[in-house]
């Protein structure tokens, strides 16, 4: 079984105890809470802690100002419990000046990708609920059945309106194949990664109607116009960029000819392993560790 980053969380989600209302009520309201700010997709991060090292900010509930003014107004949810307690995210979307509402110091927020891979264990998994969370309730304000306001339940964790229709956190399915043809590889650069020379694995939805393995075989043929078979499950990943699920695959490629769909990929092209492990960052880089490509790549590159 594989680990793979943004997975491997060291909390309890508790989730037998979202019901009762009052013992989350409770919870909240103890001083020892902690409570993980999030702004627009950012994060404040502490860059004082343990060893110099980088931590997530998750202040508790007694060293934010005024918090009967001002943290009890805030959209939070509860997340779990660990050792020193209860754990809630808190939203500051609505506010363009959030580092007033956090304790003296705090701050500034910063994008998430960029640190990741220096947050200590069990930190990117406890993000990855946070912020998937928060894309689910700031996407879902009113109800799809009757257009009715949305009310939180269940520490956060189920949405309801007054006629009665019920809401559940949503996370969608992605799969992420490494295609191989012999001792090649299939990597390609899609139209949406960021400045860069980076080549990845192939994504791309799991659609209605359809198993992961039928979304990788219609995914690469859209994509680059191969026919696979021998569709293997490897690992599966949070990407909380905003909430998916990857589902991890390799598979066997039937020709080489590459049709390639200009809207979704920009190019793409068959490496060895040599050449993956001897890449120079001007022609191609690959994922980092926080992406589960880079652990199907891997996988690949320790077979021989």
């Amino acid at each position: 079984m594989h680990t793979t980053f943004f997975s491997g969380g060291r909390h309890d989600r508790t989730a037998n105890d979202r019901a009762e209302e009052t013992l989350i009520a409770a919870w909240r309201a103890d001083p020892a809470a902690r409570f993980i700010p999030l702004w627009r997709g950012q994060h404040a991060f502490d860059r004082a802690g343990k060893e110099g090292g980088l931590r997530l900010l998750m202040p508790n509930r007694s060293a934010f100002p005024s918090p009967e003014a001002g943290l009890d107004r805030l959209p939070w949810t509860y997340l779990g419990r660990d050792a020193q307690g209860p754990i809630f995210s808190v939203d500051l979307d609505a506010h363009d000046a959030p580092l007033a509402l956090l304790p003296p110091g705090a701050g500034p927020f910063e994008a998430l990708r960029p640190l990741a891979p220096l947050l200590p264990d069990g930190e990117p998994a406890l993000l990855a609920q946070a912020r998937g969370m928060h894309h689910w309730r700031r996407t879902h304000r009113f109800c799809g059945s009757c257009g009715h306001a949305l009310v939180p339940e269940q520490g956060g964790h189920r949405l309801s309106c007054d006629q009665g229709h019920l809401h559940f956190p949503r996370t969608d399915p992605v799969v992420i194949m490494l295609v191989r043809h012999g001792e090649r590889a299939l990597l390609a650069r899609g139209v949406r990664f960021p400045p860069g020379n980076a080549i990845s694995a192939l994504a791309g939805f799991v659609e209605p109607g359809e198993s992961a393995e039928e979304a990788v075989a219609r995914e690469v043929f859209e994509e680059v116009g191969v026919r696979v078979r021998d569709v293997r499950y490897l690992a599966s990943q949070p990407w909380p960029f905003p909430g998916s699920l990857m589902l991890g695959f390799h598979a066997e490629a039937e020709e080489t000819a590459l049709t390639i769909d200009a809207s979704e990929i920009v190019h793409a092209r068959w490496v060895t392993r040599q050449e993956v492990r001897d890449a120079d960052p001007a022609d191609f880089t690959i994922p980092d560790v926080t992406a589960i490509a880079r652990l199907l790549i891997e996988s690949w590159l320790e077979e021989a």
